[in-house]
């Protein structure tokens, strides 16, 4: 496969990604956290990181509200439920772990 198909390709696949977290507001960002080790506001940093590379500016809310869909507070608003004692115990143990 040549390196451009690749990259389409790549970027076909985070945009189904991106499609399902919009679509599925109900799963949390602190359960991706607790079971995937990353979330909709990683991928963000990491949308920013490679815009940064390519010598784009972006800022941090921009990058969110393309993971999001919508900007974040209007997210936060709608979807965000508050953590149980649960789900920030597994949080902070996990944490803790990697320092």
């Amino acid at each position: 496969m040549d390196k451009s198909t690749q990259t389409e390709l790549e970027a076909a696949a985070f945009r189904q990604l991106l499609a399902h977290f919009q679509t599925h507001t109900n799963v949390q960002n602190i359960e991706l956290m607790n079971l995937a080790d990353f979330c909709r506001n990683c991928l963000a940093k990491w949308y920013m990181a490679a815009a940064d590379e390519q010598g784009v500016a972006m800022d941090y809310d921009a990058a969110r509200e393309y993971v999001y869909g919508m900007p974040y507070s209007e997210w936060k608003d709608k979807f965000q439920l508050k953590a149980t004692p649960e789900q920030l115990a597994i949080f902070e143990s996990k944490q803790s772990a990697k320092k």
